[in-house]
């Protein structure tokens, strides 16, 4: 291209790429065709006249982000840079143990929120780690109910953990806040089934089936990384091992394959239902670490979850899988019932 096509080429691409103007409205304006202006800005970017660069904040992996959601039928997933001291693996490399960093996941979480949730809905918060940084890092959410969807770790810490989240949230929010001042995990079913009869607890459980957004964590079944295996006796931990738990979320157990196992655990909890669960239009996990992705490959083929807030560590681990399962969001209705 000479020095007149040159400028020529720089001011067409000028004024489609930064000034929106379309390429009839260029072709008006220099008196060629629009099929001239469309060949000018092709040859513009083979020339290295024009640079299109994709930018998303260094902390996210726009790359992983997308072949997690196709991968899965997620309807988002949200990749998040490991730790600085815990290089990514993608393209085969072996990852860390644990690289998860749950107030960065937090973070992130909070703001996929604020996206997701709408004014009237009724968001729902279940114990966890990851939910509770998640409601720390909260600055704005439409107006909206928010309620507990599980018990406490303990009972002791309540307005430290999961009841604090609920009211922090549903102060951003500016709406009615549903907590429930009750363990997860009771001694037996007779207990649980009169808690939940409970005023307040009741009042929450009530709200169960009107909700439209839920956050939830995700724990794989070992010591320190699952609440529930923490709660439980050794010999407790060595029965539902024995059934192949592999997973938990809100004290529903899972194996390998995302069946459900161990649905005896659940009459003694303070916990939403899975069917609930289920009906839920968008039910958002944070997780991440390497430690944590073979239970969060199991609760993605479970169908309970349609969206996803992780780190490159699972992610590489969850995109490396042979197998993943069931598309949950792709089967799931939309909020409109579409």
């Amino acid at each position: 291209m000479g020095p007149a096509e040159l400028v020529q080429a720089a001011a067409m691409a000028r004024r489609f790429y930064l000034e929106g103007k379309s390429k009839i409205q260029i072709a008006e304006e220099f008196g060629v065709s629009r099929f001239k202006v469309a060949r000018v800005l092709e040859t513009a970017l083979e020339r290295d006249l024009v640079r299109i660069e994709i930018r998303v904040p260094s902390e996210l992996d726009a790359e992983r982000s997308d072949a997690l959601r196709a991968r899965y039928g997620l309807r988002h997933a949200v990749v998040v840079e490991s730790p600085a001291d815990a290089p990514p693996a993608f393209g085969g490399q072996t990852a860390p143990e644990d690289a998860a960093d749950p107030e960065n996941l937090g973070e992130v979480a909070a703001d996929l929120l604020g996206e997701l949730v709408t004014e009237g809905d009724v968001l729902g918060l279940a114990w966890g780690r990851s939910t509770i940084h998640m409601a720390a890092a909260l600055h704005r959410l439409p107006p909206c109910t928010v309620v507990q969807l599980t018990g406490v770790y303990d009972a002791g810490t309540a307005d430290r953990g999961s009841v604090e989240a609920v009211r922090r949230a549903a102060d951003v929010a500016g709406g009615e806040a549903h907590p429930i001042y009750a363990p997860m995990l009771l001694p037996d079913s007779a207990t649980a089934e009169a808690l939940r009869r409970q005023t307040g607890i009741a009042r929450a459980f009530d709200y169960f089936d009107k909700v439209t957004v839920a956050c939830v964590s995700i724990g794989s079944w070992e010591p320190g990384v699952s609440t529930v295996y923490d709660m439980l006796s050794e010999e407790e931990r060595e029965h539902y091992a024995s059934l192949g738990a592999a997973a938990e979320m809100s004290a529903h157990l899972f194996d390998a394959e995302g069946r459900r196992i161990g649905r005896d655990l659940g009459e003694r909890c303070i916990t939403v239902e899975a069917d609930r669960l289920r009906r839920i239009p968008e039910v958002v996990a944070i997780a991440g670490g390497r430690r944590k992705a073979a239970a969060i490959g199991a609760v993605l083929r479970s169908g309970l979850v349609t969206s996803l807030v992780t780190d490159t560590a699972a992610a590489d681990h969850l995109l490396l899988e042979t197998g993943p399962g069931p598309r949950p969001a792709l089967d799931r209705a939309d909020p409109d019932g579409t």
